[in-house]
């Protein structure tokens, strides 16, 4: 957990905007493979390799998140 405290928060919230929610156009892929994967279909390799893809940056914001209120708590 180290790592992710050294990082910026910035760069998180960058990379799941561009990244995480690459192509913007018809509906971002990220959104896509998780109906897919609510609907029961995602079962081809290439989906599950574009959720991890896009997801990644997504969970590594939320994990950051946690991280910084945890440690604003822990600072009081």
């Amino acid at each position: 957990m180290a790592w992710l405290d050294r990082q910026s928060l910035m760069l998180f919230l960058l990379v799941s905007l561009t990244l995480g929610l690459a192509p913007f156009v018809p509906e971002p892929h990220v959104w896509q493979k998780l109906k897919m994967l609510a609907d029961g279909s995602l079962n081809k390799p290439i989906d599950i390799f574009d959720l991890i893809l896009h997801g990644t940056p997504w969970v590594l914001l939320l994990l950051k998140l946690y991280r910084v209120s945890i440690l604003k708590k822990g600072s009081r």
